[in-house]
């Protein structure tokens, strides 16, 4: 079976508008950047955010208080 890439565009047009619809309504998804994942992270309450494992499809964070 071949494996199969997530379509960035796809992801746009359900998980973006997913998101936005939400109480908190950031719509990050995978292009919100590195400083904006480590700024939404420090005001969670986390004091720190290591990228855990990486894929050329998925980032894995860590994060820890």
């Amino acid at each position: 079976m071949a494996q199969r890439v997530a379509d960035p565009a796809s992801s746009a047009m359900a998980c973006t508008p997913n998101s936005l619809s939400q109480e908190v309504g950031l719509g990050l998804g995978a292009q919100a950047g590195e400083e904006h994942r480590r700024k939404v992270a420090r005001e969670a309450g986390f004091s720190n955010l290591r990228c855990a494992a990486q894929t050329p499809v998925n980032l894995i964070p860590e994060l820890t208080l």
